[in-house]
Formats: C-alpha cells, sequence, structure tokens
C-alpha cells in the first residue's frame, strides 16, 4: 500500500469530511463502514482523514452503503477523488503557510467567488505594491524575501479573474478600506484606478458599503465566499485569532449566503460605485 500523505490538501481534506459526513448521517460507526466494506476501520479513518486517496469505484461503493442517492454530489465527490492536479500553488509548499495554499487551491478550483472586506480592498483586486504595503506592516515583520514570497503568491492568485474562462467574482468593501491610504498617497491611488479598471469586466463586479448608508450592523461580515461544483461543497474562508478558518458545515454555510446578501444590498449599485471610487482617486 502507497505510503500515507504528510500533508494532504484542502480538497483531500475535503473529500475526507463529505465521506465522514455521509457515514455519520447514515448511523455507521467507522467499524460497521469498515466491515461492509471489507477493510480495516484504520483504512476508513485514513480515508476520512484524507491520509490516503479513494478509487471511483471504492467511494461509489461508500455511497451505497451509507444510502447516498444523490448522484450529484456522488459525480462531485468522484471528481475530488480524481483529480490529480499539482497546481502553481505547489511550489510554495514548505515556504509559506499551508493556508496560503489551501486558499489558491480552492479558489482555483472555485464556480464563483465572494468576498467581503471593511478595512483593505479584497485580495484578488490589490497592486502588488498595494499588498506589498499589507504585508509590510505584519507584527512580527517579515523577512524581506517573504514578504515577496506573498507579494507573488497574491498576484498569481489573482489569474482566476484573467484568461478565456475567468472565474465571476463579486466583491463588497466597505468606504473605509478605499479610504485608508496603505501605503502612502501614490500606492492608494493606484489601488483605486487598478480597482476601476477591474470593474470594467463582465465577470467581476464590485460594490461598496458608503459611510453615508444610515445603519450599518454587518461589522463580523468579512469573509471569503468559495463556490464548490454544487452548493454542498460550498467553503466560507475567514481569518481568526487562531488563524485562517475553512468553513464547510452547511448550516453555517446558509448563514454566510445570508450575510452577503445582506451586505450586497446595503451596497451601492456598480455604477454608483464606480462614481465614488472616482471621486475618491481625485480626493487622495
Amino acid at each position: 500500500m502507497a505510503g500515507l500523505r504528510r500533508e494532504p490538501t484542502a480538497r483531500q481534506m475535503r473529500l475526507g469530511t463529505e465521506l465522514r459526513r455521509l457515514r455519520e448521517e447514515a448511523g455507521l460507526s467507522g467499524r460497521e463502514a469498515a466491515a461492509l466494506l471489507g477493510v480495516s476501520s484504520g483504512q476508513i479513518s485514513q480515508i476520512e482523514f484524507a491520509q490516503t486517496g479513494v478509487s471511483e469505484k471504492r467511494l461509489r461503493s461508500m455511497a451505497a452503503n451509507y444510502a447516498c442517492s444523490d448522484e450529484e454530489l456522488i459525480a462531485a465527490l468522484v471528481r475530488l477523488a480524481t483529480d490529480r492536479t499539482r497546481g502553481w500553488w505547489e511550489e510554495y509548499r514548505e515556504q509559506l503557510p499551508t493556508p496560503f495554499l489551501d486558499l489558491a487551491e480552492l479558489e482555483h478550483n472555485a464556480a464563483f467567488r465572494w468576498d467581503v472586506d471593511l478595512l483593505h480592498v479584497s485580495g484578488l483586486l490589490q497592486t502588488e505594491d498595494y499588498a506589498r504595503a499589507l504585508f509590510s506592516t505584519r507584527i512580527p515583520e517579515l523577512p524581506a524575501e517573504e514578504r515577496e514570497l506573498r507579494v507573488r503568491h497574491r498576484r498569481q492568485r489573482q489569474a482566476i479573474l484573467e484568461g478565456p474562462t475567468p472565474t465571476p467574482y463579486q466583491a463588497v468593501i466597505h468606504e473605509a478600506a478605499l479610504r485608508i491610504r496603505v501605503g502612502g498617497r501614490a500606492t492608494s491611488q493606484a489601488q483605486l484606478a487598478h480597482m476601476l479598471e477591474l470593474s470594467e469586466a463582465d465577470h467581476i463586479t464590485v460594490r461598496v458599503v458608503p459611510f453615508a448608508l444610515e445603519r450599518f450592523d454587518d461589522t463580523g461580515s468579512a469573509m471569503i465566499y468559495a463556490g464548490g461544483d454544487i452548493p454542498e461543497l460550498d467553503t466560507v474562508v475567514r481569518d481568526a485569532p487562531h488563524g485562517t478558518a475553512f468553513i464547510d458545515a452547511e448550516a453555517q454555510l446558509g448563514v454566510f449566503r445570508t450575510l452577503f446578501r445582506r451586505v450586497e444590498a446595503s451596497s451601492l449599485d456598480p455604477e454608483q460605485t464606480r462614481d465614488l471610487i472616482h471621486n475618491l482617486a481625485k480626493e487622495l
């Protein structure tokens, strides 16, 4: 048998999570599931914790044993199980924290992407100078080499918005983020001009929550929302005190879908947003 994985990818972990969820919904213990498949309970555990892969044949057997009849979900899980892609982000393994790689992999495969940001311009919209200025504020200070690695990694992530089949993208940003002079006046002006240029693309929608809004209570709603092949495989990414959190429980996904729609409803439409950004660029 092949050796166990040392560091599973985000997609491999998600596959294991979904298989464990199906087993638990079927009311089966790991030992009972193993008996139905004719394997050891340790093998079930290794699959569910993404320490080893699972073939399409075995995955379909597991789904049948778990009484899962959702063909769309099963097909999506098969795609996760059989994906052998080694993306560009792998070159950063052991150079940048694992969540950086997981995020790049997640959004590379996303069907769509929503962002909500309150204090900074969303990462996919940032210029290199703006990103570099943000990374320069880290405490403790990052070594120059790692800072440049992070800037380059962020720029490569932005490739999902480019090319012949770009990812549909919506960003809702608070006006506060646009007024904060990250990196100084010239960097901030260039950042606003870059956002205006990107917002002209058909697949990119940028909206701003204005200061003039009479009431805005969603101060905890900053997030990245990445659409999966099917809604059950969507993922939310949030910064947390202990690090980056990847959220995939359906109940929580429903909460964040509602939060996004609420913040979106509080924002200016795209044309009003472009007018606001244009005026802010002249004021800086």
